[in-house]
């Protein structure tokens, strides 16, 4: 045992004398004139009872002989570069730990760190020993090509990659081609990624057939991606002879649905169905009540990691399964209808007879899908009679499907039998809030929407509505909290995004609001809606007409019909003075709305502004043959005509007396029916109270009402004022008219000053003969 503890130099040096040790049996001699220890055990060690030296030359404990063991140094060669070793090893542990915990930076520099020290203490290794330690190099070049790749730097780790594979020390370095085609794959260099796969393949000897196959998925992934289908199939039909799984018959599937294969199709469907999942029996997972050794193991169990991974490959097997048949469904008959039933059919024979319910109710959503109401329903309420796990998720969709089509009686029916099925059912207890919400019962829909949280706390459709159930009850912040949970479920949902800038809005913050409306601009940049709100809010609020037009001229270029954005910028060109700009807009807005004469009277004074009189009387006069009795018009006419000079002023203007006597003759007349109809109720609620008091009053109330009546037809019958009995030519008329641009800007005035009237300074001298004229 000591001798281990002996140092590199002195047994350099004993080499360096020629000493050897002596052969086995023979006494060493002492150091330094001692006897040293037997190095065998062929004779005694020479313990006595007296601790002192014997003759064969033992040392007893607490005796030196005088030789005295070197004792290492911590700054010799050997400990640096030991401490050098574990410096790199503890480099590189530390960057694939942050790379696992999602730390790529912090991974990318301590990676290079280790690369760096790596490099010093292979030299330092090469001076002192003559040879580097290979395996440490290929450790460290490995973990930064990986943090390279994860930094998605595909030059460097590819660099590496082949730094580590033209090293002919490194006999599996080959393998690393897998990782270099992966990305290759990234960087969509397709022909490269299937050469790195292939030679990766060539390095695996055909014992390694999980490897094998994996590698081959890859190549016939790459071949999908490229669209060389027939390739792809090779190898998939390769893998399913060798190594069946639900992913690759899946794979498989696929791309005989896009070579519109359809037999094929079928036989790859039967194959997947009799892939044996390799999970244990389901029946130790339900202990016997009566057996507490079997209950114990069942705690013990129920969710351990085997338990998982079983659960995982069923939900696998199961996916892929109805994914496969919603493909293949439509293609493999001549109706969708036809392949579910097919399906459904040879999934019922097969050991995964319980996925036909979920086929089933896939059909139905298909069915709602192209909008065949009727026969979604008929296929859903064949649930009705069945177990519970079946009919809930059943009545769930009825109840959504009839509140789809606004029958809100039979939605709250099935959202009640879906609750009765299976209380803690989420979406059906959203179903019932919406009910609720739909009838205007709020408080009701609100208490529902918190079952179904308190149910499935990430239910997102129970806090979306919950939200838009405090807005209605005015309880913005309770709203505002339910949307920012939402928004940490779902962050770039647009709808939520809408909704938090709404409610901030109207809780007043406005800086808030701007906020998540440009957020929701970065997520749906061609949103007119949300422009325009922002457009608004800069106008309103900000004050600020620049950042306001430039977001409602988006908005108008996304969705050219919104009026009021069409409203807003030739409102902004007008107030801006320049009405020629306006008058597109205007010219728009009366296309979409030809009955409102509004726009087309804007036109015609966006033309009268700009100085081109003749283009707005020339509208003026379309606008009167379209609207005849519009005064507005006619006095524009009028006025016109008069400025111009023209002989049409009398025919307008005795158009215009002629419009005004109907309008005047129209309103008193709804002033006479709106009276009369006053007086007829008030009459009517006399005549109860006065019959109520006595029976001959009766006939008394009967003949009020009717002098009544009669006074009311004298006056619908046509009677006019004494002064409409006036010849129209002798009449006043009011020719002026208001602009539905606003008033004209006034005329900026000049900024000289009107010098004051002051006396003549001259006026009181006398002028000489000298300053007269001759």
């Amino acid at each position: 045992m000591f001798l281990a503890f002996l140092s590199i130099t002195h047994v350099q040096q004993r080499l360096k004398t020629g000493a050897r040790p002596p052969p086995s049996g023979v006494p060493m001699l002492q150091l330094d004139g001692a006897t040293a220890r037997p190095m065998t055990s062929v004779r005694g060690a020479g313990f006595t009872s007296h601790g002192k030296r014997n003759a064969q030359g033992y040392e007893a404990p607490g005796q030196s002989s005088g030789a005295t063991l070197e004792t290492r140094s911590e700054d010799s060669p050997e400990e640096r570069m030991k401490a050098m070793e574990k410096k790199v090893n503890d480099l590189v542990e530390e960057s694939a730990i942050q790379l696992s915990r999602g730390n790529k930076q912090l991974a990318l520099d301590r990676g290079k760190a280790a690369a760096r020290e790596e490099r010093q203490f292979s030299r330092q290794r090469e001076q002192s020993v003559g040879e580097a330690n290979m395996d440490l190099t290929y450790w460290v070049l490995f973990n930064l090509a990986s943090v390279y790749h994860a930094n998605e730097m595909f030059t460097e780790a590819l660099n590496t990659y082949l730094i580590v594979i033209k090293n002919k020390t490194y006999s599996s370095a080959g393998r690393l081609r897998i990782n270099m085609g992966n990305i290759y794959c990234e960087q969509n260099n397709l022909p490269q990624a299937i050469k790195m796969y292939r030679m990766a393949l060539d390095k695996f000897p055909a014992t390694h057939k999980v490897l094998r196959m994996k590698i081959m998925e890859n190549i016939a992934a790459v071949f999908v991606k490229m669209g060389q289908y027939a390739e792809a199939i090779n190898h998939y039909e390769v893998i399913m002879s060798e190594r069946a799984s639900f992913k690759t018959a899946l794979n498989l599937i696929l791309c005989y649905y896009a070579l519109c294969d359809r037999e094929k199709m079928k036989q790859t469907f039967l194959q997947m169905l009799r892939i044996h999942l390799h999970v244990g029996n389901d029946d130790r997972y339900y202990p016997r009540e009566d057996d507490p050794q079997s209950v114990m193991l069942h705690d013990a169990i129920k969710d351990d990691h085997l338990k998982q991974y079983e659960d995982e490959k069923k939900k696998e097997a199961e996916q892929s399964i109805v994914t496969a048949a919603k493909v293949i469904a439509p293609s493999i008959e001549d109706s969708f209808a036809a392949g579910f039933d097919w399906c459904a059919e040879a999934v019922r024979t097969s050991a995964y007879a319980s996925l036909v319910s979920d086929l089933e109710i896939t059909k139905a959503v298909t069915y709602l899908k192209i909008k065949d109401h009727r026969k979604a329903i008929e296929t859903l309420k064949d649930f009705e009679k069945k177990d519970a796990k079946l009919a809930s998720p059943a009545a769930t969709n009825l109840s959504f499907m009839f509140l789809l089509d606004n029958d809100v009686q039979q939605a709250d029916k099935y959202a009640d039998l879906a609750i009765g099925s299976d209380h803690y059912n989420p979406a059906a207890l959203v179903n019932k809030g919406n009910c609720d919400f739909v009838t205007g019962e709020f408080e009701k829909a609100k208490e529902q929407y918190l079952e179904a949280l308190s149910i499935e706390a990430s239910c997102t459709e129970a806090l979306f509505n919950m939200g838009l159930v405090n807005k209605k009850l005015g309880q913005l912040e309770e709203a505002l909290d339910c949307f920012i949970k939402l928004h940490s479920i779902l962050p770039a949902h647009p709808q939520v995004l809408f909704q938090i800038a709404d409610v901030n809005e109207m809780l007043g913050d406005t800086a808030q609001a701007i906020e998540w409306f440009t957020q929701l601009l970065n997520v749906v940049p061609s949103d007119p809606a949300a422009l325009s709100r922002l457009g608004r809010l800069y106008d309103k609020e900000q004050n600020d007409k620049s950042t306001a037009f430039q977001f409602y001229q988006d908005a108008h270029r996304y969705y050219p019909c919104d009026i009021d954005v069409i409203s807003w910028l030739g409102g902004y060109y007008v107030e801006s003075q320049f009405c020629e700009r306006a008058i597109p807009y205007f010219e728009h807005a009366a296309v979409l709305q030809p009955d409102d004469i509004k726009w087309q009277l804007m036109v015609a004074s966006c033309h009268r502004r700009t100085g081109n009189y003749q283009d707005a009387l020339e509208h003026y006069k379309r606008i009167h043959l379209k609207f005849p009795d519009n005064t507005d018009c006619l006095k524009y006419l009028v006025r016109l005509c008069t400025d111009l000079g023209l002989q049409d002023v009398a025919e307008y203007a005795a158009k215009l007396r002629k419009a005004e006597k109907v309008k005047e003759a129209r309103e008193h007349k709804n002033q006479s029916n709106s009276a009369g109809r006053r007086r007829r109720d008030r009459d009517t609620s006399r005549d109860r109270v006065d019959s109520a008091r006595q029976s001959s009053g009766r006939q008394g109330s009967a003949s009020q009402q009717n002098s009544g009546q009669a006074t009311i037809v004298q006056q619908e019958s046509g009677a006019v004022p004494e002064d409409w009995k006036r010849p129209a030519a002798n009449r006043d008329f009011d020719a002026s008219y208001a602009d539905p641009l606003g008033e004209m800007p006034a005329r900026p005035k000049t900024a000289a000053r009107q010098r004051p009237v002051d006396e003549d300074e001259f006026g009181d001298e006398e002028l000489g003969d000298d300053l007269l004229p001759e």
